[in-house]
């Protein structure tokens, strides 16, 4: 197999050399027919691109991996890429070139001041990790289509000045079906998404029973992310769907049960227990408790007495 090799990308024509493919049409944006991609260096290939990717997939033909992790891409899958995230493309030799889908590359120029160029940032599926991927039903395949090709239909029109109008208000539709899709996938998942929570659980009650707070402080969302195998945005998306919180409001209530049960079960002072729960400052620990129980944790105590 061939070496493997870093590829930075600046603008969407390098990444169309690269590709195979002719120069784009216009230098801020780009709607590619997969099946017209003639050329996939074979090897393992890192890519770094300065813009935006959204991608509509079947029959990849090749494996994307994510960390040290392998993902087959045979089914009509969706993907997001912002500009500076790191991913990896490996191409076995002699791989058939039968992938099909669309490819849309946006270069943030192109958004710039407008109100879509503050809403794509919000979009946390684009900062998903690989394997958390939006697989799409046949329906929802359909609808995606349609607007990739609405969009590439006003791209190879000729340019006036609705052009960057239309194209945005259908980026904008597209962007609002991913999410809607996104969130019916959390749904659907149930069983697996409802084994993530009993996981969750898990990693919180052993981290806060090998009182290592004091010593690491409190769990991040970054920690049971990654104890997970997830990204924190997929992972605050799921439990969002499921539970209505956060992954952070997942965290401080256990935190809050863990100091619940020391205020009353032990004579440790208020000050002992946020040190043992990892704060560095009491008055944090009293802020955020009162926060969540509208009680200060001495008015908690006093309760039980």
């Amino acid at each position: 197999m061939a070496k493997a090799r870093f590829h930075k990308f600046k603008t969407i024509s390098e990444f169309h050399t690269f590709r195979g493919l002719p120069r784009p049409e216009h230098p801020l944006i780009s709607v590619i027919n997969l099946a017209d991609v003639k050329i996939i260096p074979e090897g393992e290939n890192s890519i770094l691109l300065d813009f935006y990717s959204i991608a509509l997939k079947r029959n990849f033909g090749s494996k994307v991996k994510y960390g040290q992790q392998e993902y087959d891409f045979d089914e009509g899958i969706m993907f997001f890429i912002s500009p500076g995230q790191i991913f990896r493309i490996e191409v076995k030799k002699d791989t058939p070139l039968n992938q099909s889908g669309w490819m849309l590359l946006i270069h943030p120029d192109f958004l710039w001041n407008t109100s879509l160029s503050k809403t794509i940032k919000k979009c946390e599926f684009f900062d998903y990790a690989v394997h958390e991927a939006l697989f799409l039903s046949e329906k929802e395949e359909s609808t995606i289509l349609a607007i990739m090709q609405d969009i590439q239909q006003e791209y190879h029109s000729n340019i006036d000045r609705f052009s960057q109008h239309v194209i945005l208000a259908q980026l904008e539709l597209l962007l609002t079906y991913s999410d809607r899709f996104y969130n019916r996938q959390f749904l659907t998942r149930r069983i697996s998404n409802h084994t993530v929570l009993k996981k969750l659980d898990e990693i919180l009650t052993g981290y806060f029973e090998r009182d290592n707070m004091i010593r690491n402080g409190l769990p991040t969302v970054q920690y049971v992310a990654e104890t997970l195998n997830m990204s924190p945005n997929y992972l605050t998306g799921l439990l969002k769907v499921l539970t209505g919180q956060s992954t952070q409001q997942h965290i401080h209530g256990k935190l809050i049960e863990q100091a619940k049960e020391k205020l009353s079960t032990t004579g440790l002072s208020v000050s002992e227990i946020a040190y043992d729960l990892g704060f560095e400052h009491p008055q944090s620990f009293s802020k955020l408790f009162k926060s969540k129980t509208k009680l200060s944790p001495l008015e908690f105590r006093e309760s039980f007495n």
